[in-house]
């Protein structure tokens, strides 16, 4: 599997963009979340990792929860591939996240995607509910989710080609049963940042040498020291091949 990520950053980043990357796929690439400016991070990670990304070619979205440095990026993502349908046909991109996030994505998109109440938001995307406890096919890959601990409902990933499989936190502040149930993968991209609603590095620091050797981290807050952890820490553009 490869994965190049599009953005390490937290929600106050500066300098990087959110905490965001494309997962290679049988049927196409995959977008995990969608942050602010996201159509320049795509472009961006394309030229660092030396792998096209076109927003136009990216028909699967995993979207964690709702939060703007997560989700942010959906509208010009649904806008840009809506006007393309109206030159040129084609289908929805399909957006795939738990019940809780799926019951109010249009409240949090239709302000600004209604187009005075001409549109909805099946009109932009083919939201598909991931089922609690199953696994979902998207683009070629088995998909399985589990809920995290954060102020809004917020899930994390396990993705797996049948060979490899990439284990995704999502926001959640410390939780060891999440943490668990991530180790399963080969690799994990877990969230760090302080404070009571995300994962103090300290609590990963602590896990046992073999995980941590398997795992890298994801949102540091800018300034961050990697003195700090011995866990890896990835890059916005990186492509990790695994």
């Amino acid at each position: 599997m490869e994965l190049v990520v599009l953005g390490t950053g937290d929600a106050f980043s500066r300098t990087r963009a959110g905490a965001s990357a494309v997962v290679t796929a049988p049927r196409g690439p995959v977008l995990v979340d969608a942050p602010d400016g996201l159509l320049r991070a795509l472009s961006g990670a394309s030229r660092s990792s030396g792998r096209e990304l076109d927003p136009m070619r990216v028909d699967d979205i995993l979207l964690t929860h709702l939060h703007g440095d997560h989700a942010n990026g959906l509208e010009a993502f649904g806008f840009l591939r809506w006007v393309e349908r109206q030159r040129a046909g084609g289908t929805r991109p399909r957006l795939h996240t738990h019940a809780a996030a799926a019951a109010r994505l249009w409240e949090r998109l239709a302000p600004a995607m209604d187009q005075g109440g001409r549109a909805g938001l099946a009109d932009y995307f083919d939201v598909r509910v991931l089922p609690e406890g199953g696994t979902v096919d998207v683009a070629g890959l088995a998909v399985r989710h589990r809920m995290g601990i954060h102020p809004v409902p917020s899930c994390g990933f396990l993705v797996s080609d049948g060979a490899r499989t990439l284990g995704w936190s999502g926001d959640t502040a410390w939780d060891p049963g999440h943490v668990e149930w991530l180790s399963q993968a080969d690799f994990v991209v877990h969230e760090t940042s302080e404070g009571p609603t995300h994962t103090p590095v300290a609590h990963l620091n602590a896990l046992p040498a073999g995980l941590r050797a398997r795992m890298a981290l994801i949102h540091m807050p800018d300034g961050f020291d990697p003195a700090a952890t011995p866990i890896r820490l990835l890059r916005d553009g990186e492509l990790v091949a695994f």
